[in-house]
């Protein structure tokens, strides 16, 4: 059979209106996780498929989700305030720091295996306590002014903002004026930054500081050690755990969606493969927000105007 000029028109005006009438192809919906930086961005590759996997079955089809590792905590913050990232795990002091500058929401903070004194408990908070050798002569903080004093990092909430804080609160320092941070060599005659509570407690056992800090969230043998051949002079606290902040580009429905996905790894079988990602104490997460949460946090760092600044202490 012969088709006319006439037919091939109209076979051609229906085939352009069926292809106007196709479903057109939609890109997926992309949610960018940050997680802190204590991971290189090799072992993230290797170990965040199989949360990226959970995350997107829960999410449903057309989300797709990547996690990635931004150079510092610093670059968490940035990529939360310009939409590079949706999603963040996040330490405290960072949170607040999203919080304030990112316009970024707290909505989970982490339940951690932490120690109250000498009782292990399932917690979003916990203590720090200064601690000097149990033959030690001095009874007091105030009766350390001018020794010499260690503390793990200049951004540790528990191991140097809260303890600088209660200083304060005792009347061993004076709150800096605006535009400056505490300074613990007012106080102290020496102030050592070793890097870590292990190195802290080290210096403490050679002999070369007076006093340290050690808190309820390390690893429980190194507190246990600590506190057995120690004597605590006075503690700070409650002290908040990490957190999980999302940023005002994750728009709902999907922010509601993403939130309970991440409550769902709080089931006892998601536990090892977020102790990669979050904390080697992690057990799961409570809702919560910033003022709840994070609010001793910032009335520590109000009385101390300690900024946060990832530097490398000597």
């Amino acid at each position: 059979m012969r088709l006319s000029l006439h037919s091939f028109f109209l076979i051609g005006v229906l085939l352009g209106l069926g292809a106007a009438c196709a479903p057109p192809q939609t890109q997926p919906t992309r949610v960018v996780i940050a997680v802190q930086p204590t991971l290189t961005a090799a072992e993230v590759q290797e170990k965040a498929r199989p949360l990226e996997q959970y995350l997107e079955q829960r999410l449903g089809p057309g989300v797709e989700v990547e996690i990635y590792v931004p150079l510092s905590q610093a670059g968490v913050v940035e990529a939360l305030r310009f939409g590079q990232a949706h999603v963040a795990f996040m330490g405290p002091f960072a949170g607040l720091l999203a919080v304030e500058r990112a316009k970024a929401q707290v909505v989970l903070a982490e339940v951690r295996e932490v120690i109250h004194d000498s009782q292990k408990t399932e917690a979003t908070y916990y203590y720090s306590y200064w601690v000097v050798p149990k033959d030690s002569p001095y009874r007091s903080l105030e009766e350390l002014r001018g020794k010499r004093a260690c503390f793990p990092s200049t951004i540790s909430t528990s191991g140097y903002i809260a303890p600088m804080a209660r200083l304060i609160e005792l009347g061993l320092l004076s709150e800096p004026p605006e535009g400056r941070e505490v300074d613990p060599k007012t106080f102290f005659g020496q102030v050592l930054f070793a890097g870590g509570y292990g190195q802290c407690w080290e210096a403490l056992k050679a002999g070369q500081v007076d006093v340290t800090i050690i808190a309820g969230d390390v690893p429980e043998k190194l507190y246990q050690e600590v506190l057995a051949n120690t004597r605590v002079l006075e503690q700070q606290g409650p002290l908040p755990s990490h957190v999980v902040v999302v940023s005002p580009a994750l728009q709902e429905p999907l922010r509601s969606k993403v939130i309970d996905a991440l409550m769902g790894l709080s089931a006892p079988e998601y536990r090892s493969l977020m102790r990669q990602f979050i904390s080697g104490i992690f057990v799961g997460f409570q809702r919560t927000d910033a003022q709840t949460h994070l609010g001793a946090l910032r009335e520590y760092v109000k009385r101390t105007h300690i900024a946060f600044a990832e530097r490398i202490n000597p």
